[in-house]
């Protein structure tokens, strides 16, 4: 049941409401007559059908940035704030993010399996498709795509970029293709209406929105509830077990203010430690992304101003999967084009290819600037920092096969001339300057609870979510993922909650 009240008790609280939190919430309540307290820290606009969603939330044709946590890097990056956009709002990244329902590579998988048994990809196939089948995620049809995007797919060819039928083929390390996604009816189909709705009425689920956790309550090595910051101020609410889902950044400031961490570095932050585990907080990374920006022409505008007059018109539809020189197997690049009218002009459009690298070995931090949950924590991704250079060397190559695809027709008559970072800019070094002051993230961060096994040190959770050291304490969203998947992640985030949900339930 949805409501105001907050109960004193629960078997389960989910401690975040996003991508993975509301599938975990969803999953545990439709298969238990256990209760279920859903804790998020942003709105919970309802069902669907409530009519409560915001317009900007619903539309799946461009990024919806209403209800964000205000994170960003401060000045890490060449004297530039870069901002990490997150969702604050129930459905999470799901409720905001461009649709790509992508699931990444074999290789992703049965990495993280080597040391956490149950994540072979063969394990989680089963669960990438309920996740699918949850989210509705279709393919588009060859009329549906917008006239830039099908000008990109037509001189993928001669770039190097064979067409492929599937972006899922989990075996398949090169081409490009329209991206399979989660919209049904226009409608951006978050896992708050996947996961949640068909489960509202259900009298062992309560959903409180605009209700943030401060901490959880450890006592004698086992957690047994939550404090929240509540709008007539702190209350406890007692629990069986917790499920920590507040994505890469909220996850680990709930456990380090909950004196969950390393000793020395949550004293200098005014938190007293209960539970020595020092990789809270590490382990951070992202697809490293930089954008090359094109000024497009009068005939590229007049075709998609027609088809905006008769079809529904997304910025984003395709992505390439690629590979750097370097590459030694599977894939490491995405080339993922963004086309339409540019949300600050409402007069201009903007026409970019955007490359990410899709395997960095840079790793950052999430720490604590105070133990007040109203203050961010900081957020240094360390960007391009790993001593062989190698994610920067990822993007000098994806900057040239955007160039190289720019370069070929129907796509080289309709995108213009080159405006970031120019034709002035050619060079290894130049491109590679360009690169340090423009670097932004692919909205995928993951990392700062690592799964793995006791042993190793920056392991925060075991291979079934369970808190390292402590009793009735789980992670369960992008924090737990050991190395990032080479894939949008949330799908991944989804098939996160699932596993462990269903691990919770203990259906196998």
């Amino acid at each position: 049941m949805d409501g105001d009240a907050l109960p004193r008790y629960a078997d389960t609280i989910v401690v975040g409401g996003g991508s993975a939190g509301a599938t975990v919430a969803g999953l545990l309540a439709q298969r238990s007559d256990q209760s279920i307290l859903l804790l998020e820290a942003g709105p919970d606009y309802g069902p669907l059908t409530g009519g409560r969603w915001p317009a900007t939330l619903l539309d799946a044709r461009a990024l919806g940035y209403t209800d964000a946590w205000d994170y960003d890097s401060g000045e890490t990056y060449a004297g530039r704030v870069v901002t990490f956009e997150r969702a604050r709002v129930i459905g999470g990244c799901s409720s905001h993010n461009g649709c790509a329902a992508i699931w990444g590579s074999r290789l992703d998988y049965d990495g993280w399996a080597a040391a956490n048994p149950g994540w072979a990809t063969d394990e989680l196939l089963p669960i990438f498709q309920a996740a699918t089948e949850r989210l509705r995620v279709r393919h588009y049809a060859p009329e549906d795509i917008t006239p830039f995007q099908a000008a990109c797919l037509a001189a993928a060819p001669a770039a190097g970029l064979p067409l492929v039928a599937d972006l899922n083929d989990l075996d398949e390390d090169t081409g490009m293709a329209a991206s399979p996604v989660n919209i049904a009816g226009g409608v951006r189909w978050n896992t708050a209406f996947a996961y949640l709705d068909p489960v509202r009425g259900r009298p062992n689920l309560t959903v409180r929105g605009d209700t943030p956790v401060d901490r959880l309550v450890v006592e004698r090595g086992r957690v047994t509830g939550v404090v929240v910051a509540g709008r007539d101020g702190p209350a406890r609410v007692e629990a069986g077990r917790v499920v920590v889902a507040g994505g890469a950044y909220g996850s680990p400031a709930v456990l380090l203010r909950s004196g969950i961490g390393d000793p020395t570095e949550l004293r200098a932050a005014g938190v007293e430690p209960v539970h020595e585990l020092p990789g809270v907080g590490r382990n951070l990374h992202d697809h490293p992304s930089v954008i090359v920006g094109y000024a497009g022409t009068p005939e590229l505008e007049h075709q998609m101003t027609t088809f905006a007059a008769e079809h529904w018109m997304p910025e984003e539809q395709t992505i390439a999967k690629a590979r750097s020189a370097g590459c030694g197997e599977g894939f490491d690049l995405h080339l993922y084009p963004v086309g339409g009218p540019d949300r600050d002009d409402p007069s201009g459009w903007r026409w970019k290819l955007p490359v990410a690298c899709m395997t960095p070995r840079s790793r950052g931090t999430v720490r604590l600037a105070s133990p007040d949950p109203t203050i961010a924590p900081r957020i240094d991704h360390r960007y391009l920092s790993d001593p062989a250079g190698h994610d920067r060397g990822v993007l000098v190559d994806g900057v040239t096969l955007a160039r190289e695809l720019a370069a070929q027709p129907p796509l080289r008559d309709l995108i213009g001339a080159e405006v970031a970072p120019g034709r002035d800019v050619r060079t290894e070094e130049e491109v590679s300057a360009f690169i340090d002051v423009t670097c932004v993230h692919y909205y995928h961060p993951v990392g700062t609870c690592k799964m793995g096994p006791a042993a190793d040190p920056e392991a925060v959770v075991g291979s079934r979510g369970a808190v390292h050291g402590l009793e009735g304490a789980y992670v369960a969203d992008c924090s737990i993922i050991p190395t990032i998947p080479r894939a949008n992640t949330n799908v991944p985030a989804v098939v996160v909650g699932e596993r462990i949900a269903r691990w919770l339930l203990d259906e196998d």
